[in-house]
């Protein structure tokens, strides 16, 4: 029951962060998503530190690992959103959005949580 409070607080102060950043950031009218972008990036880079940081002498707990990892990561990042803002795309006939946003989110974020597990090497 603790493991599912320390996801739970994580998975809220991520998505509240996330609220925010997209808040002021998101502008549906101008094309990218660049909260959403921004806070799929930064989760990516944070989940390379978090997990190489665990990975690294044990340096983090299963119940910090699940804090912030699952629970803070998982709750800051947002694939749905992605999904959905991918969706209004096509749906307006954005071609040249959907297909940045969607390759620049999957290479970006791929190498953020490579470059984050390999800070912490």
């Amino acid at each position: 029951m603790k493991q599912l409070l320390f996801v739970f607080i994580g998975g809220g102060l991520g998505s509240v962060i996330r609220y925010l950043i997209g808040k002021f950031l998101n502008n549906y009218g101008n094309g990218i998503p660049y909260g959403t972008f921004l806070a799929n990036i930064l989760g990516s880079l944070l989940i390379g530190i978090i997990l190489g940081l665990a990975a690294k002498n044990d340096n983090l707990s299963q119940n910090q690992t699940l804090l912030l990892a699952t629970g803070f990561c998982g709750g800051f990042t947002t694939f749905s959103t992605f999904a959905y803002e991918n969706h209004m795309f096509l749906k307006s006939g954005d071609f040249t959005s959907f297909a940045i946003y969607t390759i620049a989110s999957f290479i970006v974020a791929v190498l953020a949580v490579f470059f984050g597990m390999y800070l912490m090497k």
